[in-house]
């Protein structure tokens, strides 16, 4: 197990989550609401653990070895887009399922969300296989793998500051 491929198959699901919700019809808002809750909770549950197991780390790596522009520029970036996705979720509550609106606020999720993700895997997990060793990669993936699993049912979503963020994680 590898915290680099923890992450991208939560990627991998989160895409097909979308894809889900795009091929069912907007008529059936109950499944619809049944995929989105857990779309949701899989979005924010992600974002708490790379902020919390994730984020930290890389932090450390970009301070200690790369450190080509800003070490933290990276991580503000990636706090700042969870709380884009995490705004673009709510956004999602005001509408009813599958109205016009409501399927507009998730298309903004899917593009935020996607956005964030193509950046990340360009980046922070690349400089992770690239610098990180095989056993600390694996101990990231177990405690993410149990973050994940503990908080299945869902947790409280709020914005985090990006400044605190560095101020307490640097």
């Amino acid at each position: 197990m590898d915290i680099t491929e923890v992450i991208l198959n939560d990627h991998h699901e989160q895409r097909r989550m979308f894809g889900m919700l795009e091929e069912i019809s907007p008529d059936d808002a109950e499944a619809l609401g049944s995929v989105w809750k857990r779309l949701r909770i899989l979005l924010e549950v992600h974002a708490a653990a790379e902020e919390k197991l994730f984020y930290p780390r890389l932090l450390k790596l970009q301070k200690d070895r790369i450190a080509q522009e800003s070490p933290d520029e990276e991580t503000e970036d990636a706090v700042h887009d969870h709380n884009e996705i995490r705004d673009a979720v709510a956004a999602v509550d005001e509408h009813p399922v599958g109205s016009v609106e409501w399927l507009r606020a998730v298309a903004e999720v899917n593009e935020v969300n996607g956005d964030h993700m193509a950046e990340e895997e360009r980046q922070g997990l690349t400089d992770f296989r690239r610098h990180v060793d095989r056993e600390e990669r694996h101990a990231m993936a177990v405690a993410f793998a149990a973050f994940e699993a503990e908080h299945a049912g869902g947790i409280p979503a709020h914005d985090v500051d990006p400044q605190q963020y560095l101020r307490e994680n640097s």
